[in-house]
């Protein structure tokens, strides 16, 4: 009966794989490990509190719908309406959050807890972020920059 047994142990594998990943994207990413980007958290899973933010990704721009920000707990769903793969980073006071990669037509969710200062948020696909793939937002304070949501310059394919 090894079958059963290796079925068992995959399926403990996974789901302390996946209680680790769920861990991971709502723990303390405190910005000074630098271990890389944190799991993401699929849609079914987001925050029911959370505020939602779409971010449509195309080829090469991000336009966010949501251009103020407060601190506090938001859902980023990432939308890729271009020809190519892209994903979605926020970096900043927060952590490192990070969708998966997404082909075009597919969409993701995410929940973060934002806190007050600047966020980078661009797409971390090879040499996507230096075409244009960027933007920042202000948490509390000021309003983000102006160029938020606006940072393509009609580079790409």
């Amino acid at each position: 009966m090894i079958i059963p047994n290796t079925r068992d142990r995959v399926l403990i594998g996974v789901a302390a794989g996946g209680l680790a990943a769920l861990l991971a994207a709502c723990g303390g990413g405190g910005g000074t490990g630098g271990a890389g980007p944190t799991a993401t958290t699929p849609p079914a899973t987001t925050a029911a509190s959370a505020t939602r933010v779409t971010a449509a990704l195309t080829d090469f721009h991000i336009q966010l719908s949501t251009q103020k920000y407060q601190p506090g707990q938001y859902t980023f769903t990432a939308e890729n309406k271009g020809h190519h793969e892209h994903a979605l980073e926020l970096d900043g006071p927060g952590g490192h959050n990070r969708s998966r990669t997404l082909e075009p037509g597919q969409s993701t969710a995410f929940t973060v807890t934002l806190k007050s200062g600047s966020y980078q948020v661009f797409c971390p696909v090879d040499g996507h972020k230096d075409l244009g793939m960027k933007t920042s937002i202000t948490v509390g304070g000021s309003a983000a920059p102006s160029t938020s949501g606006s940072t393509s310059s009609g580079h790409g394919y």
